[in-house]
């Protein structure tokens, strides 16, 4: 059975499926109880599930994932929603100090299956604070897990996924995509969750993202269509543990890659996926890894968002330079 959901929707399938399904699950975060969330992705939980598992917590991140920590070592599997990416901070050190190591500090006898929920990327015209991409300072820290899903059916069944880890996973939602629609199988997930996929395939250049950057790398592979030059598009899906699979393949057939992201360039997770495809694919490759990126600058106020992104003409850019080595 499928049905046609925006990726907001999805996502509060996914949550309901978890929370009817297993009774240890509990939604924990600001205004996602009777509001349902700025976004509104937990809109009704609150009223079919209770307060007690759909929990409106104080103004307070740092004693949201604090809690968290406490109640996943009592045997419960908490969802936190972070209302916007740049309020993550304050409950950074509870997440990189103390969630992402106390397994390895127990030897494995103590695990933490929370996920961090995580509204991130630009294309909003939000204010400062509320339009980040701070994947790179997750995927940098061992032992926690990172993924973003591009699309509804992958919303639908990665948070379920992400859900049952038995390890921590920072669960990155990109919030301009969140009204975007598309079929959602209710019965089988296509991937595992830290599998990335070919969504376009393409015999020229290989081009690589993740979140909202998939749906416009794949306006970009069009637009190169059209020009007569052939881009396979692979969605990243999993940021940090990365399969890298079906990027080498593609990379060994095409001898090309451009990699595409919102994130500022300097250190990474495209510098990151950039050096590991030249290590591994060196002798295939007919040109360096090129990047698209953000700037390395602060995001800047709404009126200047579309100059900072990387949008189609930027790829484009990219592209034609890389066929041009």
């Amino acid at each position: 059975m499928t049905e046609n959901l925006p990726i907001s929707r999805a996502l509060n399938a996914g949550l309901r499926r978890a929370l009817e399904t297993n009774d240890r699950v509990l939604l924990m975060g600001e205004d996602i109880g009777p509001l349902g969330g700025v976004f509104r992705v937990t809109e009704g939980l609150q009223k079919d599930f209770g307060p007690r598992r759909v929990i409106d917590s104080p103004l307070a991140e740092s004693g949201i994932v604090g809690t968290a920590i406490g109640l996943a070592m009592g045997g419960f599997r908490p969802v936190l929603e972070i209302q916007f990416d740049g309020f993550v901070f304050p409950a950074f050190d509870q997440i990189t100090s103390q969630l992402a190591k106390i397994t390895n500090r127990h030897e494995g006898a103590v695990r933490m299956p929370v996920v961090i929920r995580i509204p991130y990327g630009g294309h909003i015209g939000a204010v400062e604070h509320h339009q980040e991409s701070p994947e790179a300072y997750f995927t940098h820290t061992a032992g926690l897990r990172v993924v973003s899903p591009s699309n509804a059916n992958d919303a639908y069944w990665m948070i379920q996924q992400a859900i049952d880890s038995p390890d921590p996973v920072v669960f990155l939602e990109p919030k301009a995509k969140y009204w975007q629609k598309g079929e959602v199988d209710l019965e089988t997930p296509a991937l595992p969750l830290h599998a990335s996929r070919i969504v376009r395939r393409g015999t020229d250049v290989t081009l690589v993202g993740h979140g909202a950057m998939v749906t416009t790398l794949l306006q970009a592979a069009a637009l190169a269509e059209s020009e007569g030059t052939s881009c396979e598009v692979i969605d990243l899906r999993s940021l940090s543990p990365v399969d890298y699979g079906p990027l080498l393949d593609s990379v060994r057939r095409t001898g090309r890659m451009v990699y595409a992201q919102e994130a500022p360039g300097f250190t990474s997770l495209g510098s990151e996926i950039a050096a590991t495809v030249m290590e591994k694919a060196f002798f295939a490759l007919e040109a360096p890894v090129l990047r698209v990126s953000g700037f390395d600058a602060p995001f800047p106020p709404a009126k200047l968002e579309g100059t900072y992104l990387p949008d189609a003409d930027r790829i484009l850019e990219a592209v034609d330079r890389s066929l041009a080595y």
